[in-house]
């Protein structure tokens, strides 16, 4: 029976292997949100990192801003007119590929931390702490973590793209599940 058993999640593992297969996408890309692009027909949720909602709004010098339209803009500028490589194979919940995605050899993931329109979700804490300390971007006032924002404006919950999130997301994509 457990020989029988293993062999069942053998042959599942062995018909579902290509949907956890990494892919890489380029092409011009387009930012649809403060971590998001489309890009190559895909879209592309950028691993590691978590950036405002765009209907979310924070608070600097006094007054409320919209950081999730700031955050957008941030990587539009970011990705405009430029070839954009985008390598990964997790999904997330939305169907979106987890990648890290590169402009002019620049890691894309990394600068949106490093001038403060992310957050470090699993990956980036060095540069959240420098764009922390030096007060960019989001760090330049107060806000709620994206992740926090969500959860209280009724959005799902999200794995933070860490080893663990990683082999959640192998083991869904797997198997099949939303």
């Amino acid at each position: 029976m457990l020989a029988v058993a293993i062999l069942g999640l053998v042959a599942v593992i062995w018909m579902n292997v290509d949907q956890v297969a990494a892919r890489r996408m380029v092409g011009l890309a387009v930012a649809t949100d403060g971590d998001s692009l489309r890009l190559a027909g895909e879209r592309i949720r950028l691993r590691g990192l978590d950036a405002p909602e765009l209907d979310q709004s924070c608070r600097r010098a006094g007054a409320d801003y919209p950081c999730g339209r700031e955050a957008l803009r941030a990587l539009a500028d970011i990705v405009a007119d430029t070839s954009v490589t985008c390598e990964g194979w997790e999904l997330d919940r939305y169907g979106r590929r987890l990648a890290t995605c590169r402009a002019s050899g620049r890691d894309i993931n990394r600068i949106l931390v490093e001038r403060g329109w992310a957050v470090a979700f699993g990956d980036y804490e060095d540069a959240e702490a420098e764009a922390r300390q030096a007060g960019r971007g989001l760090w330049a006032g107060d806000f709620d973590m994206p992740k926090a924002w969500r959860e209280q404006h009724g959005g799902l919950a999200e794995a933070r793209h860490d080893h663990l999130g990683a082999m959640l997301n192998w083991l869904r994509q797997l198997f099949g599940f939303s």
